[in-house]
């Protein structure tokens, strides 16, 4: 005996792929900010800690939007954010430490361009 399928066809919810597309667009906006501090700031430890904090935003995004967290209770995205946040600030430190206890072994200085040099006043 044959079983005939019969296939449904939904239409699209459109709430939904505007949610997509506004999380899309606050991900891009992010990076493009992220850019911006990229070519605009010199190295330094606030241009790392704004990255830090600007991947941390987006990855608040990914996990609420497209792993469904954020439709979650409050506690349990809580327990998931919240140590990848110290999980990140633990990363960040041990890799400061460590480069500075190698530049420390290697006998590096840091490099300061001629002419900036600080005169005390009177001098």
């Amino acid at each position: 005996m044959e079983q005939a399928t019969t296939i449904h066809v939904q239409p699209a919810d459109r709430k939904k792929i505007l949610g997509i597309w506004k999380v899309a667009l606050y991900m891009f906006l992010i990076t493009a900010v992220e850019y911006v501090f990229a070519f605009t700031m010199d190295a330094g430890m606030i241009r790392s800690v704004i990255f830090v904090t600007l991947t941390i935003v987006k990855a608040f995004y990914i996990v609420s939007e497209f792993m469904h967290l954020g439709h979650e209770i409050k506690g349990l995205m809580y327990s998931i954010i919240l140590p990848m946040i110290f999980i990140i600030w633990l990363i960040v430190a041990l890799v400061n430490l460590e480069g500075a206890a190698i530049k420390d072994a290697r006998g590096i200085v840091d490099y300061e361009p001629t002419g900036t040099e600080k005169v005390e006043p009177g001098h």
